[in-house]
């Protein structure tokens, strides 16, 4: 596949090894083990948010093919998830995967699993944090690098004024996005927040953002629902302003089809989930820590109308 990874050799070879180990150890070790693992998945996804749908099938596929059982559970709010770990650690799962979005609420969560010798993996978010928080090992994309690249690329089309749109402020991956293409970007950059759970107010948020300021010439989402609602207050501003996005569903790869969307950075949410429930059953089982110290990427990647056949079959059956 030709969709431009960056850090494409350490972030491919990482991946590719991890994956070649995992799957060869998989079959002898489930056979030596009589009882059915349990792991959960708890996220700080919002009701809606798809690109968690995706993230999902890659931890229930894991499962499924280790023979084991997922717990899935979710909220958005940090206290509310750190809640939700305390509830797995009572039921005595065999391990956790958990995201950082909002890293220093889960330290005394991740805490007590370590005490009760529960393995915690982080994954999506929470890079440079996840040493910190406890947790042995880390699974995504670095932000940064990522929204600088997006950035980079921002130049290449003669961009001058980019909107970034946050949905979550106080989640830490989304803020260093917005930074990475500050960093990389030429032009002007405006951040603006909007309550990514009220997609009417959304869509209110940017169209007055768009009319009240013609110099801005680029949407930069940094989630494929919001990408939607930006192609809607675009349309409804009259303007013609191009729209972007970081992560990828069914609807922004047809977008991207068609030439409404530029293009989408894939930080393969599916493989994330997958890796993850993985590498919480070598744990438990086998003793196995993943990445030497270092997080394992998965991305980023660039989407666009060259290359978007690649990826449009799994994304129709929502997996990428």
């Amino acid at each position: 596949m030709n969709i431009g990874h960056l850090r494409r050799g350490l972030a491919t070879a990482t991946a590719t090894a991890l994956i070649g180990v995992l799957s060869f150890a998989a079959p002898a070790l489930a056979q030596s083990n009589d009882k059915q693992p349990v792991f959960a998945l708890i996220s700080h996804a919002a009701p809606g948010d798809t690109f968690w749908d995706i993230e999902r099938k890659g931890a229930e596929a894991a499962a499924d093919k280790l023979g084991a059982r997922l717990i899935y559970a979710h909220n958005p709010a940090a206290s509310q998830q750190a809640t939700l770990v305390d509830n797995v650690i009572n039921q005595k799962v065999d391990g956790i995967a958990l995201t950082l979005s909002h890293p220093d609420a889960m330290k005394s969560a991740v805490a007590k699993a370590n005490r009760a010798g529960i393995p915690v993996i982080g994954l999506n978010s929470g890079l440079n944090e996840w040493k910190k928080t406890g947790v042995f090992a880390y699974i995504g994309q670095d932000p940064v690098v990522a929204g600088r690249a997006y950035g980079e690329r921002l130049n290449t089309v003669g961009a001058k004024h980019v909107l970034c749109v946050n949905h979550e402020q106080g989640n830490v991956s989304l803020a260093r996005r917005c930074e990475g293409i500050e960093k990389g970007f030429e032009g002007k950059t405006t951040i603006l927040y909007v309550n990514g759970q009220d997609m009417t107010s959304v869509r209110s948020r940017i169209l007055a953002k768009l009319q009240q300021d013609p110099s801005i010439d680029y949407i930069a989402t940094l989630g494929s629902p919001f990408a939607m609602t930006s192609l809607r207050a675009v349309r409804m501003s009259g303007r013609q302003v191009e729209v972007t996005t970081f992560d990828l569903d069914e609807r922004v790869v047809k977008a991207i089809q068609s030439g409404k969307i530029r293009w989408a950075v894939d930080q393969q949410p599916y493989l994330q989930g997958y890796l993850a429930i993985q590498s919480l059953w070598l744990k438990a089982t086998n003793g196995n820590v993943i990445g030497g110290g270092q997080a394992v990427l998965t991305g980023p990647a660039f989407v666009t109308k060259d290359n978007v056949a690649q990826v449009a079959e799994f994304a129709a059956r929502g997996t990428r």
